[in-house]
């Protein structure tokens, strides 16, 4: 098993943060915010973290559906992670419009692309890593996914993270179902599962609604939470070909009522927060 540690932190930035903290952090502090596609903010006690910004208008022909993500949200961050370096996962225009220095944790491979970006410290990180941030673990697990940023690189596994705290949120990233995801089974608060993507059709290494809610029956959270949904689509698309951008949501917990009944399904809009109960 590898060693724990410590997260990189950038010491003059925290002081300057510490003087002015978010509003309702603090122990048995849990929320979640879904911004859209794979952008979640989760905050579990004193961490904030956010994963795979987003947050401009589109990248390439694939454009945001929904309003856009305002950069003063994240004012106060701990910590970005990134789950693999797909460009809607891992770009660099949005991470330059976050304000601050917190640590950006990436997969193993992408520290240098990210060093060079001068966002903040950086923790390079892969599948069995243990890391903490503000006393909260961050435990780094396997995804199954391609983690190569197309078209040159860098390669890098494609990874997930289980937060634990006085909550315990596991957010996957982009994968399929795997061997071994049972690992984490009857020990999560909130699963942050992956039911599309952003396109009429989904590709290798990720779930659909089906299998996104066979992997909530493996996993039995107390919570799960459709997401990589309903955010980007093809430009002009929606017109003719609405369904696989406005239906996996509500699609993934019919799946759930039929598969895991016993798991309670929460479909969030992007820009909306729950808070999440305490155990």
């Amino acid at each position: 098993m590898a060693p724990e540690r410590d997260a990189a932190r950038d010491a003059g930035w925290r002081a300057i943060r510490a003087a002015s903290p978010a509003a309702k952090a603090g122990p048995a502090h849990g929320r979640l915010t879904f911004l859209g596609h794979s952008t979640l903010l989760i905050e579990v006690d004193d961490l904030r973290i956010l994963t795979d910004p987003v947050l401009r208008e589109g990248f390439g022909p694939v454009r945001r559906q929904v309003e856009a993500v305002l950069p003063e949200l994240f004012a106060d961050l701990d910590a970005v992670f990134i789950s693999h370096g797909h460009h809607d996962h891992l770009d660099q225009p949005s991470l330059r419009r976050i304000p601050g220095r917190p640590t950006v944790i990436v997969p193993r491979g992408f520290g240098r692309l990210a060093r060079r970006w001068d966002l903040g410290p950086v923790e390079e990180v892969e599948p069995g890593d243990h890391v903490t941030i503000d006393r909260v673990r961050l435990e780094v697990t396997y995804a199954e996914h391609s983690g190569k940023r197309e078209p040159f690189g860098p390669v890098g596994p494609a990874i997930g993270v289980v937060i634990r705290g006085s909550r315990t949120a596991y957010f996957p990233g982009d994968t399929d179902l795997f061997p071994g995801l049972e690992a984490l089974a009857g020990q999560l608060d909130v699963a942050l599962l992956p039911v599309w993507g952003w396109g009429p059709t989904i590709g290798e290494g990720h779930m659909d609604p089906e299998r996104a809610a066979e992997a909530a029956a493996i996993l039995r959270p107390r919570l799960a939470v459709p997401i990589h949904w309903g955010t980007f689509y093809p430009a002009g698309l929606r017109r003719v070909a609405p369904e696989p951008f406005e239906t996996p949501g509500s699609r993934f917990a019919e799946a759930v009522a039929r598969l895991a009944p016993g798991v309670p399904v929460r479909v969030v809009a992007p820009g909306e927060a729950i808070d999440l109960e305490a155990r």
